[in-house]
């Protein structure tokens, strides 16, 4: 089986992007790889960002890569958290997060909001892009304990429950990380 290395320490997302990639491949992140740095995301756009983590170690390691950034982007808030979601409170903390999300939201007129990931993928030193978007609502508060990040509040369209109540083949049902994922297999299944 075709081994693909994906640029991050994150195993909630290599769960996610395994699960989505399904045994077409095997996806090994950093540790795996026995890379230990932690690639600064210093851009303004998902784009810049994911291109900066899978170009650094592309540049490390010579070999086919992967990575991703994802933010979550509120209409009423002019699309914050975005590319900021991560460290939207100021650490990395997903409760500090959500806390600052909800309050921000309070007396917003909408709560419509959509998860945008955006993979980079350097294959044979060349870059290709592929995006998945799920829109969905924030939820009045935290419901659900599986997932990670803003999962507990996001409420994908079509959906009664948050991505924190769904099992991974449910959450993959709609999942922005699953479409960009997706769109990456395909383009892999024509070069491999």
């Amino acid at each position: 089986m075709n081994t693909l290395l994906f640029a991050t320490n994150n195993q909630h997302k290599i769960q996610e992007i395994q699960s989505a990639i399904g045994d077409r491949l095997k996806v090994t992140g950093l540790k795996e790889a026995g890379i230990n740095i932690d690639i600064p995301e210093p851009h303004n756009t998902l784009e810049e960002n994911a291109k900066e983590k899978s170009s650094v170690i592309y540049a490390l390691t010579g070999k086919n890569c992967f990575s991703e950034d994802t933010g979550l982007e509120v209409y009423a808030l002019n699309g914050e958290p975005g590319v900021r979601s991560a460290r939207y409170a100021g650490g990395r903390s997903d409760s500090d997060n959500i806390e600052k999300l909800l309050k921000n939201l309070k007396n917003a007129p909408s709560r419509k909001a959509r998860f945008r990931t955006v993979i980079s993928l350097f294959w044979n030193n060349k870059e290709y892009l592929f995006e998945g978007i799920c829109e969905g609502t924030i939820a009045e508060g935290t419901k659900g304990t599986k997932g990670f990040g803003y999962d507990p509040v996001f409420i994908p369209e079509g959906a009664e429950k948050t991505f924190a109540e769904m099992e991974m083949n449910e959450k993959n049902s709609y999942s922005h990380r699953k479409k960009a994922a997706s769109q990456m297999v395909v383009f892999l299944q024509t070069v491999i």
